[in-house]
């Protein structure tokens, strides 16, 4: 008999998939699980049904794996919060989890066998209070939360758990939002805290709080701002170099994260005086302030990023840099209309849905000696990957970071070179 959201059904746990979930059978359907493990037996919900799987939340747990433990989270549990997907696992089995689904989707997509070590990054407590930018839903009346997993339904929460001691001090779940849809708590390393909120209807302005040292931003939902009280965005130090962050503007969220990825991107390249570096999807400019040090005055970066927002920051941040060139667009179409020819070193540091087939196709063309492939979603690096293979790039080298403790995400570097 088919399965129907709310059956009830015992499974037994296979292995590990990409999106947070296990898979299970059940008379040979595919059942992706959430808050199991492989090998556990569960006693499971249904949650959905297409024709081919089904989705389900584990109710039950049975036989235990080695490695489970009570989530500290009271809300990351089935029909409740759904920002969490490992907090019923110890970190180092998330991480070998997380190690299990690059390793598959690597081999999956684009026919690579890569041995796999999630990393540790400073800058969390035992995989909470790191996440420095909170994104909460507002209900019609006013009440700030989190979402349900694969649902717009907003769950009233007391604290994030995974939030950074500057949000929870926010206390956005506390307050009353009346007229707002959501509400952007963000704690800058530098010191600076924003609340950014974003209105139900552009005819009826939200109530907004008074600042008192933190500055309040109103969103238009898409990424513009205006300052209500304070600065319109928040410092961020790495090293000795502060960036500008504007409004909602991306930002890695684990603190430990941007000195990290600098870090791998500059091993990876190895970047040498008076070299021509090309950062794409360059954001702020983080990446491009470390290769412009590292080329001198002898070289050059160019940047490249589609966010108007972002680009604007990137002037500011790399003012004092006269080798730095930022350029605003796509970044297809700019790399075609710069026709830069043949350049040293590229860093790809592009959003979930990957690089794609033309950029990938654009990057090959400039002939690189190096690519730095920074890459938040490993489905979309192997199929970035695969796509390089095509030009004679190969992959040498990968190194994974844990920079999103108790969630199923994850972020690689991997290094990319032609082929001899």
């Amino acid at each position: 008999m088919p399965l129907a959201p709310g059956d009830v059904v015992e499974l037994d746990v296979e292995r590990v998939a990409h999106g947070g979930v296990c898979v299970a059978r059940h008379d040979g359907l595919a059942v992706f699980v959430r808050h199991a493990l492989p090998g556990e037996r569960v006693r499971a919900v249904v949650t959905e049904t297409r024709r081919d799987y089904a989705r389900a939340d584990a109710l039950d747990v049975l036989t235990a794996a080695v490695g489970r433990l009570e989530p500290p989270c009271p809300w990351a549990r089935p029909g409740l919060c759904g920002g969490c997907d490992w907090q019923h696992a110890e970190l180092p089995l998330q991480r070998r989890l997380k190690a299990d689904v690059i390793a598959e989707q690597l081999r999956t997509l684009a026919g690579l066998d890569v041995d796999v070590v999630v990393e540790a990054v400073p800058g969390d407590a035992d995989g909470l209070g790191w996440r420095t930018r909170v994104q909460y839903a507002v209900t019609p009346d006013g009440t700030a939360g989190l979402r349900r997993h694969r649902s717009h339904d907003v769950v009233p929460i007391d604290r994030c758990r995974i939030a950074a001691p500057g949000v929870v001090e926010l206390g956005v779940p506390g307050l009353r939002w009346p007229g707002a849809e959501a509400v952007e708590a963000i704690a800058g390393n530098g010191g600076d805290r924003a609340l950014v909120v974003t209105p139900r209807s552009s005819r009826r302005r939200p109530a907004l709080p008074s600042g008192d040292g933190v500055s309040v931003l109103l969103g238009d939902g898409k990424g513009g701002v205006e300052a209500v009280h304070g600065r319109p965005g928040v410092r961020e130090g790495v090293g000795d170099r502060t960036f500008w962050v504007g409004g909602s503007g991306f930002w890695q969220v684990h603190p430990g994260a941007a000195s990290a990825l600098t870090a791998a991107v500059l091993d990876a390249l190895a970047p040498l005086p008076g070299e021509l570096a090309v950062d794409l999807y360059s954001g702020v400019g983080l990446f491009t302030a470390a290769l412009a040090g590292r080329v001198g005055p002898a070289g050059e970066v160019v940047a490249i990023e589609g966010a108007a927002g972002a680009a604007a920051d990137a002037r500011v941040n790399l003012r004092d840099l006269p080798t730095v060139r930022v350029h605003e667009g796509r970044v297809d179409a700019t790399l075609r209309r710069l026709g830069l020819g043949r350049v040293d070193l590229v860093v790809l540091d592009p959003p979930r849905t990957g690089a794609g087939a033309d950029v990938v196709a654009l990057v090959a063309g400039l002939a690189p000696r190096t690519v730095a492939y920074v890459a938040c979603d490993p489905a979309a690096l192997a199929r970035d990957l695969a796509g390089f293979a095509g030009y004679g790039y190969r992959l040498d080298w990968l190194r994974a970071f844990d920079l999103f403790p108790m969630t199923h995400h994850v972020e690689c570097v991997a290094r990319l070179a032609p082929a001899t």
